[in-house]
């Protein structure tokens, strides 16, 4: 009896929840939907014309032993590389694919946006679609109407309200769609990945509007390659790993185990067999904490090696922070004449050290710029290189609620170069 009552109170109770594939072809094979039928008949028969019908294709395990429970209210991330799992197992929560083995519970009604305008006509226009969409999702036509206002104002596509989706820019598609998922007002809200799309100012009114849902007392599920993200919305995370759920605990320590994992930041290294010329030989930046997570306001350092071949008296080096969009946000140069990689063949490690590293939390890669200044002549210009975040999932969380207008720099650095 007690048993009972406890399960009562989940919003989400999962029990051993497996997801199998089949890999290959194979005629007869069952589909998970409507669509991979369709999808799928005429290769089932181009394997009976072959008489390979009877071939048995190898089996992947999406989901293997997949257990956990969601209280009401509570906002879950999860965590994973790709492949792992994440979106398979929002699929089947979301009653989209059934699973192979296990039992899943759920306790109120579902939002889901797992891609960009599923249930979508691309014929329709963003009037048309906000119904079909929201019939889709289980809202009536009056609860489309009461909250349409608010949906079309959250996505903000007045102006493009009665033309065809088709005609809409992918930035448009997902605002949309996430506008009438998230005003469906369910109990239970999932959403895989929603933040890889759209500017930052939506991705800002995504992040408010599912701490609404969070704090009226609603279930978030919340899947996202953004450790910032998912450190302010959520307080536990589920860690996936090759379809099987590895960690289930305190955001902190899950991001803490995923960035452990998941190695690190991508340093940039030459190809080996190159013949000798002046280039940048690798690159990495050195974050607070491993695996290219820094926290905001720590000491950093970018760590460089210069092959020269042919020693010249201009040679200089300069480098760039950018930000997702690739955009330079500060730029550290060595201009002087007189170094030592500029007089005298060799390698070279050069490191720039920032006492205080004061870029805002996001996403960051190095570009390089490497030239012959007296005679204005470019040698190699790397760019995306050495990717890193700045976090601050170890503050309390009233501390950095994400303004993504804030201003974004670095100050002081000191340079030091030595003869590898």
């Amino acid at each position: 009896m007690v048993k009972g009552i406890c399960k009562a109170v989940q919003a989400i109770h999962a029990t051993n929840v497996s997801k199998r594939y089949a890999l290959g072809s194979a005629a007869g094979a069952k589909s998970d939907t409507f669509t991979d039928a369709l999808a799928s008949a005429p290769r089932n028969l181009f394997n009976l014309i072959k008489g390979s019908a009877a071939s048995s294709p190898s089996e992947f395990w999406a989901l293997k032993d997949v257990s956990f429970d969601v209280k009401p209210g509570e906002a879950v991330g999860i965590i994973g590389k790709n492949g792992a799992g994440k979106s398979t197992l929002l699929k089947v929560l979301s009653r989209i694919v059934e699973p192979t083995a296990g039992r899943i519970e759920l306790r109120g009604r579902i939002g889901s946006l797992l891609e960009v305008g599923t249930g979508f006509h691309p014929e329709l226009t963003g009037r048309e679609n906000v119904f079909l969409n929201g019939s889709i999702l289980g809202m009536s036509r009056r609860e489309i109407a009461r909250n349409f206002d608010a949906i079309v104002a959250f996505a903000g596509v007045e102006k493009f309200l009665d033309t065809p989706v088709k005609r809409y820019s992918s930035g448009m598609y997902v605002r949309l769609a996430f506008a009438v998922a998230a005003h469906l007002e369910p109990e239970i809200l999932i959403v895989d990945e929603v933040l890889a799309v759209g500017d930052a100012q939506f991705q800002e009114k995504c992040l408010g509007k599912m701490k609404e849902v969070e704090a009226s007392g609603r279930t978030v599920l919340f899947v996202s390659h953004s450790a910032q993200a998912i450190a302010q919305l959520t307080t536990r995370c589920l860690l996936m790993e090759e379809g099987r759920c590895t960690f289930d605990g305190p955001t902190r320590d899950a991001l803490a185990a995923y960035m452990k994992r998941a190695g690190g930041p991508g340093e940039y290294r030459a190809a080996e067999d190159l013949p000798p010329a002046n280039r940048v030989r690798s690159a990495k930046a050195v974050t607070s904490d491993p695996d290219g997570l820094h926290r905001w306001g720590k000491p950093a350092a970018f760590e460089f090696e210069l092959e020269v071949a042919e020693p010249a008296e201009g040679l200089s080096f300069s480098f760039q922070v950018l930000d997702q969009s690739f955009t330079p946000i500060n730029h550290f140069w060595m201009f002087e004449t007189g170094h030592e990689y500029g007089s005298k063949p060799g390698v070279y490690r050069l490191r720039c050290e920032v006492p205080k590293l004061r870029l805002y939390m996001g996403r960051y890669s190095l570009s390089t710029w490497f030239s012959n200044r007296a005679v204005n002549k470019p040698i190699e210009n790397l760019v995306g290189i050495c990717p890193f975040e700045v976090s601050m999932i170890w503050e309390p969380r009233e501390r950095y609620d994400w303004n993504a207008g804030d201003c974004t720099y670095i100050e002081d650095c000191e340079w030091r170069v030595s003869r590898a």
